[in-house]
C-alpha cells in the first residue's frame, strides 16, 4: 500500500483562519482496494479531490458574504470541502457530498483540525438513486461543470434536492458549459444571473471566474 504524502496549510479569510490537510500535490495516488477504480475514477483524476483549487477559494470567500441563517445548505462536489469548513465555522447547517471515496475522510480530519462540529457527508454521484439526502434551501458548488455530460446530471441532482424555494450558487472558472447549464436550470423553473467575483486579491491574477446564481420561489 503506497503512502499518500500530505501537507498542512492555513488559508486566511480576513480574521478567520481555516486549517486544512490536503494532498501534497495533484500527483498523489493510492487506491489499494480498487474503490476509486470501481467508481470509474482514473489514476489521473484520483487526486483532484484532495487539493485546494482557486474556484473553491472563491466560493468560500463568497459564502462569507451570504446570509445563511436558518438555511439548510448542501455543497456538491465538495472535494476538500473548504466552503463547508468556512460555513461550519460560522455555525451554518451544512451537508457535504462528493463522488470520491476518500473525500469524507479528509473532510472529517479537517473538521477536527478546526475544532468544528461534525459535518454530515454523503458519498454520492449525481446519477445515483436517492440516498435520502433530503431537501435544501441553498445548494453550492465550485468548478463542477467540467464535462458536458455533467450539465443535465447536475441540474437534475440539484432539482431533486432543492426545496420549493431554493438558492443555487456555483463558482465557474469558464470551462464553457455554464450556458447550457443555465438554460437547463431555467427550464426547471429557476431565474438565472451571473456576476464576477469581487475582491480577488487572494487569487492569481491570471485566474478568472464568475458566480452563477439561480433562484426559485
Amino acid at each position: 500500500m503506497s503512502l499518500l504524502r500530505v501537507r498542512y496549510q492555513t488559508i486566511e479569510f480576513g480574521e478567520l483562519d481555516i486549517h486544512i490537510r490536503t494532498l501534497r500535490s495533484n500527483l498523489e495516488y493510492s487506491d489499494p482496494d480498487g474503490d476509486a477504480e470501481a467508481l470509474g475514477i482514473s489514476s489521473a483524476s484520483w487526486p483532484l479531490f484532495g487539493v485546494v483549487w482557486d474556484s473553491a477559494k472563491a466560493l468560500a470567500h463568497h459564502m462569507l458574504r451570504m446570509d445563511t441563517d436558518s438555511k439548510h445548505i448542501l455543497e456538491v462536489g465538495c472535494g476538500i470541502g473548504l466552503a463547508s469548513l468556512v460555513l461550519n465555522h460560522g455555525g451554518a447547517d451544512i451537508t457535504a457530498t462528493d463522488y470520491h471515496p476518500r473525500a469524507g475522510e479528509f473532510l472529517n480530519i479537517n473538521v477536527q483540525l478546526n475544532q468544528g462540529q461534525p459535518i454530515p457527508f454523503v458519498r454520492t454521484g449525481w446519477a445515483d438513486e436517492d440516498l435520502l439526502l433530503g431537501k435544501f434551501d441553498m445548494i453550492i458548488g465550485s468548478d463542477v461543470l467540467y464535462e458536458r455530460e455533467h450539465v443535465d446530471l447536475l441540474a437534475a441532482f440539484i432539482d431533486k434536492h432543492a426545496r420549493p424555494t431554493c438558492e443555487v450558487i456555483i463558482v465557474d472558472p469558464g470551462r464553457g458549459h455554464h450556458a447550457p447549464f443555465s438554460k437547463k436550470m431555467i427550464e426547471l423553473g429557476y431565474t438565472s444571473s451571473q456576476q464576477k467575483i469581487a475582491n480577488t486579491d487572494y487569487l492569481p491574477e491570471t485566474f478568472s471566474c464568475q458566480v452563477l446564481h439561480y433562484y426559485r420561489q
